[in-house]
């Protein structure tokens, strides 16, 4: 059974891919939580982990991460606009 970079055990429950070409994948984690992650054509991604955390990559060197039981969203940059660590509502 695969694990995760936490070491939390899952399997997969569904994936496949849209009509606009973009991959989708779900995971059933022995915890009884379950989490995804869309993967699209135009390079960005979206993960919600299995604690109901957030991640989304636009592909363009930005990202924003919202943790577990939190409103806040985390912006992060590679272009030199980084806000790491300030919130962002």
């Amino acid at each position: 059974m695969p694990t995760d970079n936490k070491r939390n055990r899952y399997t997969y429950k569904n994936s496949g891919t849209n009509s606009q070409g973009n991959h989708y994948c779900s995971r059933d984690y022995d915890s009884g939580q379950s989490g995804y992650h869309y993967s699209n054509q135009n390079g960005s991604y979206y993960y919600k982990n299995s604690d109901e955390s957030t991640y989304y990559n636009n592909g363009k060197g930005e990202a924003w991460y919202t943790p577990a039981n939190s409103d806040n969203t985390y912006y992060y940059s590679n272009n030199g606009d980084d806000d790491s660590g300030n919130s962002k509502n």
